[in-house]
């Protein structure tokens, strides 16, 4: 009875924190200036007749499949009756159109991106002493530049062409390890995963963006995988077996590339201890048994998996770095109370002339009881609130909002298809507003359907939105203020989505009162799921 209550306790809060920040999320994702239609005097551009002719095109479609049955009847057998098949359609045009995207657009970059991949490509760059300091502060950059000079040297490729289509591999892997996911927890959604990754694709360009935001991306998304394989007890025990055993290995890689991005696995193990909790007399000894052998080959995996990427990183020879230097993790809470929340660049400079370590982490420590003090509660509830927007509001994932993104003119002419491409991604291009409009209004559907899918809880969903809560509470408590920090739990939210749009149906049409949805229907459903 206790540990029951214990339980529904810690559901409740999860809840709490749930509607609080997500719901936030919603009304930021809502008001953003992106889906302006027109002159938008908070960028100082202006939306086109493409946006125009699409906002036309979306409320025709929806007026027709209204007003006309034959045409309702057409649409709902190619998109309903049909998905697998449309949806696969869908899936190829986005990659046809992705491959033509990178050949023709692939700028270099400029800020952290440019740096690991001009060090990574460029054996005479270890020796610059900018190189040599950037490293030295942040040690957490050096697995991925390493692998990215493996990658280099073993198909002898230097160009961004390259480490953009790599890029593009990673991302689209990542979309087919959460299709595997759908598949393994609810195989019915196949069609309606489909659309949601084809949709979420379509207006991602980080595609050309060489950097730990989308290479970490298959990483969590495989992880996820693996974890939901191995708690289906239906599947074969040697896909269970290796499922565990990617699992740790996977964890730990993405420790190496992205720290932030093993918030997911916190929160399954917070779920996985509570239910266990819950139902522990309900559980057989055989179970236990099961359970703590898919743990031992986590841990094991994990165990090997970390010691062998150490050995490669701490023995390196490819560049020498002063670790004594490093950035400790209290500066980056230090950065995420000032301003937007975001990069502090008088505090990063403060970072690269104080020797010690020591003396970075009390320089840190002083500037965030500084900041905290002078905030007060109320006040530094009110910049939590700020912060949120700042961090997940923006559906373009905070494209150009990094300082020299591209290292290259910023103001495309209209000749040629590289340019032409170019006037929707570069911050004085003649179509960016368009592009903001697509991404927001692709941003504020997913999070439509994931608050619509409310109703009986399941044990998956709540991962997610563990997951998720995580997610957002790490970005408050450190360097945060543009959402491109949260490309990392991408895959969070579009399993979310997939896995909640069915109730979405179920709620709207209940909502709507289109006809009456029995409860022991919804419940079916649910149960099923």
């Amino acid at each position: 009875m206790i540990m029951r209550r214990f339980y529904n306790f810690s559901q409740a809060v999860i809840n709490l924190f749930w509607k609080i920040l997500f719901f936030l999320t919603l009304f930021f994702a809502f008001t953003s200036p992106n889906i302006i239609l027109g002159d938008n005097a908070t960028f100082g551009t202006s939306t086109t007749m493409i946006t125009t002719g699409l906002v036309i095109g979306i409320v025709a479609i929806l007026v027709m499949n209204y007003a006309y049955p034959r045409i309702h009847a057409w649409l709902y057998r190619i998109f309903v009756t049909e998905q697998l098949r449309t949806g696969r359609l869908l899936l190829l045009m986005v990659l046809a159109g992705q491959i033509f995207f990178v050949f023709f657009v692939h700028p270099n970059s400029g800020f952290d991106s440019g740096m690991l991949l001009h060090t990574a490509t460029d054996p005479n760059s270890v020796y610059d002493p900018d190189v040599t300091s950037y490293f030295s502060l942040n040690v957490n950059n050096m697995p991925i530049m390493l692998f990215m000079h493996w990658i280099s040297t073993t198909f002898n490729q230097t160009t961004w062409e390259f480490f953009d289509f790599v890029t593009l591999f990673f991302v689209d892997l990542s979309a087919i390890f959460n299709l595997l996911s759908v598949r393994v927890l609810q195989k019915r959604a196949m069609g309606t995963a489909m659309y949601i990754q084809a949709g979420w694709l379509a207006v991602f360009p980080s595609i050309i963006m060489p950097y730990t935001d989308a290479w970490g991306l298959p990483l969590v998304s495989f992880y996820l995988l693996c974890y939901f394989a191995v708690r289906k007890s239906d599947l074969h025990s040697l896909i269970r077996v290796a499922a565990a055993t990617g699992f740790g290995i996977s964890v730990m890689l993405t420790y190496f590339i992205k720290p932030s991005s093993i918030i997911p696995v916190i929160a399954i193990a917070i779920m996985e201890a509570l239910m266990a909790l819950n139902r522990r007399k309900d559980i057989k000894p055989q179970h236990w048994f099961v359970a703590l052998a898919m743990m031992l080959f986590m841990c094991e995996s994990a165990y090997y998996t970390y010691q062998y990427v150490n050995t490669r990183v701490e023995n390196q020879t490819y560049i020498q770095v002063d670790k004594s230097r490093a950035i400790p993790a209290i500066h980056f809470m230090a950065m995420g109370v000032y301003g937007q929340g975001g990069y502090s660049w008088w505090q990063a400079v403060e970072m690269t002339f104080l020797p010690t370590k020591k003396q970075k982490t009390d320089y840190s420590v002083m500037m965030l009881k500084k900041r905290l003090k002078k905030l007060g509660p109320t006040g530094y509830l009110k910049f939590l609130v700020k912060k949120q927007r700042n961090n997940t509001a923006d559906g373009t994932f905070g494209w150009l909002k990094e300082g020299h993104f591209f290292l290259e003119n910023q103001k495309p002419n209209n000749k040629g298809i590289s340019n032409k491409l170019k006037n929707f991604i570069y911050l004085y291009g003649r179509h960016i507003a368009d592009f903001r409009f697509a991404a927001q209004l692709w941003w504020v559907t997913l999070l439509a359907i994931i608050a619509l899918g409310f109703g009986p809880r399941r044990s998956i969903i709540q991962i997610l939105r563990l997951s998720i809560v995580g997610g957002f509470m790490f970005l408050l408590l450190f360097e945060g203020g543009r959402s491109r920090y949260l490309i990392q739990y991408l895959p969070c939210f579009l399993l979310l989505s997939i896995l909640s749009f069915e109730r979405v149906v179920i709620n709207v049409k209940r909502l709507t009162g289109w006809y009456e949805v029995k409860v022991d229907e919804a419940a079916a459903a649910d149960k099923n799921s």
